[in-house]
């Protein structure tokens, strides 16, 4: 019966997806509108946390910000159908995504047994799928394909969500029938199996500690104490990789601009303490820079 679902909600999106992107703008709108002034789907948790991590700013500018968020929150539904069925091709096409700087994670890339790329909840992480797929700005170089990207990811706990989800992540035809996902429990196994083959590993590190992940306390972000997880910095230590800071910019809608950022070329060189610590300044500068663009709506401090 689960099969079943999942194999319904993939056709249904990658039908959808067929349709333009403007059409799919057009429902995110409608959504952001039901969510934010309707149903109020985690207002509160919003409030809350834009109050508290910009604490200098204006009611009327923190109202701003709440509004804009919730404009995103549309445009990353209606991007997640869009991208349900498309092709590399069809990603260059719309230019949903520049990369600014390829070279600079390729030439990290050549040198390191492999790199840790550190992603946010900034921009749309749901089409990190399509990376080898997006054109440079630079006319840089990709040294990586497809088939060495992995993205860690936390299962849901709804299985039918989890494996649709999965599945979307790898929507562009050329991935299809490839393994490019690690359930973060099983990552230092992987790794280690790994470890003489070079692959690219892209974290979402800016979760809060799940129940059974190594977490540390680095201090404030946002103007806030923090606790972070620890276990994909030992990996990265562990093992030696470059740790790269991908930026994700919303320029304006249906264009992103992903910009790496080097941390470290070599993780044993550092903890991962100062490594986390590396990547919760450089997540704060992006989110002073563009507030809305992350998603306020999830709970990161408890």
């Amino acid at each position: 019966m689960k099969t079943f679902w999942v194999k319904t909600f993939r056709v249904l999106i990658v039908l959808l997806s067929k349709l333009p992107l403007r059409f799919h703008y057009f429902m995110g709108d409608v959504l952001s509108w039901l969510a934010g002034s309707v149903l109020r789907y985690r207002s509160d948790v919003v409030w809350v946390n834009l109050s508290r991590a910009f604490p200098d700013k204006k009611y009327k500018e923190i109202k701003q910000i709440y509004k804009d968020f919730y404009r995103h929150l549309g445009e990353l539904v209606a991007e997640f159908i869009w991208f349900g069925g498309s092709s590399y091709d069809r990603l260059r096409k719309q230019g949903i995504v520049r990369l600014t700087n390829i070279n600079a994670l390729s030439e990290l890339y050549d040198k390191a047994p492999s790199v840790t790329l550190l992603s946010t909840h900034c921009g749309n992480w749901e089409l990190l799928g399509g990376l080898p797929g997006y054109d440079s700005e630079d006319g840089g170089r990709l040294a990586f394909s497809e088939k060495e990207i992995y993205v860690v990811y936390k299962k849901m706990s709804s299985e039918i969500s989890d494996r649709v989800f999965a599945l979307n992540r790898i929507a562009p035809l050329e991935l299809v029938g490839t393994e490019c996902e690690v359930e973060s429990k099983n990552i230092l196994r992987f790794s280690i199996a790994n470890k003489d083959r070079k692959c690219l590993y892209i974290y979402p590190a800016d979760q809060a500690p799940y129940k059974g992940a190594g977490k540390y306390p680095i201090g404030e972000f946002m103007h806030q104490p923090t606790n972070a997880m620890i276990g994909s910095m030992g990996v990265a230590c562990k093992l030696a990789h470059a740790v790269v800071y991908m930026k994700m910019k919303r320029v304006e809608r249906g264009h992103y601009e992903m910009t790496f950022i080097p941390i470290c070329e070599d993780a044993s060189r550092m903890t991962p303490e100062e490594i986390l610590r590396k990547y919760y300044d450089l997540l704060q500068e992006e989110l002073n820079e563009t507030p809305a663009n992350w998603l306020w709506s999830h709970k990161r401090w408890k």
